[in-house]
């Protein structure tokens, strides 16, 4: 029996570990932009609810782009403190800054998408930035995005920006990000397809051409959809257009969440739209705890494995590779790594709970919103 379980875990931790190795040196910064490059122009759009502790660092870390040509839209989605405030105050002191004021949610609309089809109708420019409010970008970052996109020939580009963890939940589960998106997509087959299934993203940072976003049909296209990281790519897919994916660690710098609470219920809002759809959210579990727990779990059985020790070592060596492996390059919680094991557990729970909550009729709503029936 011991057996058994240490050649399963090790066949589960194999896969996701060489697909990460292999997903590795295809996960790129985008390139350097030469000093000479064109000038773009580009339209920066921020939705903000309640966002008055993020938004002013934000906006200021857009104003310090370099070698673009911008303007900043700030939409104030029915915020209950000083967002608008903040965001008024800095448009007096720069032309390119515009605060702009939602409209009333309409029916079968996430609060998100809503606003974020707003701000691409009050948009400029041909190329088009949706940055959540908690994001704050490098000066070249939009320039290197830009080359990226120019690059890859894609409709539609993202990157995960460096992820900053303050508590233990989340140093614990944020890291996690990387390691289901490089451990379970093989990028260079998404690369080469078209196809929705390949669909990935960071909803806190995406560019497109506005042509486009227009001809996929915008975010009308996903209005209900709590999970934009997924659901956009992924339209964009099923209208035929490209989508690609950059390291966006040097370009930009993100703080998800700052209580236990808020990371919960922000990962339990997407939950049935990722890993816990109702057809991925058993087989995901069991190739999870069976790949990233087991091993682990399976030590206390250690002094009666016999020959069974070697494939439980070499289980845990492969379930913590590519968290290692990240800790560097993404600039990880050396604590969240170490206790990789326990932070799968979480994240499975999570999406459970996500998932029964879904069940019931009751799904999980963000900043005092559910999408509206």
């Amino acid at each position: 029996m011991i057996w058994i379980l240490a050649l399963s875990a090790l066949v589960l931790a194999i896969a996701p570990a060489a697909l990460f190795w292999s997903n590795l040196r295809h996960y790129r910064p985008p390139p350097a932009v030469a000093s000479d490059r064109e000038v773009r122009s580009v339209s920066v759009l921020i939705p903000a609810r309640n966002e008055e502790n993020a938004i002013r660092a934000a906006v200021d870390a857009v104003q310090s782009s370099v070698g673009v040509e911008l303007e900043i839209l700030v939409l104030d989605d029915g915020s209950e403190d000083a967002t608008a405030k903040i965001v008024s105050d800095l448009a007096a002191l720069d032309r390119r800054v515009r605060l702009l004021t939602a409209p009333p949610l309409p029916a079968g609309w996430c609060g998100k998408q809503h606003a974020c089809a707003v701000l691409a109708r009050s948009a400029s420019h041909p190329l088009l930035v949706f940055l959540d409010a908690d994001v704050r970008l490098s000066p070249a970052g939009l320039a290197q995005l830009i080359a990226f996109l120019d690059a890859s020939g894609a409709d539609l580009v993202s990157g995960i920006p460096r992820q900053e963890t303050g508590t233990f939940l989340e140093r614990l589960v944020i890291p996690l990000i990387h390691f289901i998106l490089l451990g379970f997509l093989p990028l260079r087959r998404m690369r080469a397809s078209r196809h929705p299934a390949y669909a990935a993203g960071c909803g806190q940072l995406f560019l497109t051409r506005r042509d486009a976003y227009e001809r996929m049909g915008g975010h009308g296209a996903i209005r209900a959809s709590m999970h934009d990281g997924i659901t956009l790519p992924r339209a964009y897919r099923a209208a035929g257009l490209a989508t690609d994916l950059c390291d966006a660690t040097d370009l930009a710098v993100c703080r998800m969440y700052r209580d236990a609470s808020a990371l919960w219920n922000g990962l339990a809002k997407n939950a049935v739209e990722g890993l816990a759809r109702p057809a991925l959210i058993v087989p995901t579990t069991l190739l999870l705890l069976g790949g990233q727990v087991l091993p682990m779990a399976l030590v206390p059985l250690l002094p009666w494995a016999g020959w069974a020790t070697v494939p439980i070592f070499s289980a845990i060596f492969f379930s913590y590779l590519p968290r290692f492996l990240g800790l560097r390059r993404f600039r990880q919680s050396l604590s969240g790594c170490i206790l990789h094991p326990l932070g799968i557990v979480v994240l499975l729970l999570v999406q459970w709970y996500g998932f029964f909550r879904w069940l019931r009729g009751r799904p999980v709503g963000w900043k005092g919103r559910i999408p509206t029936a």
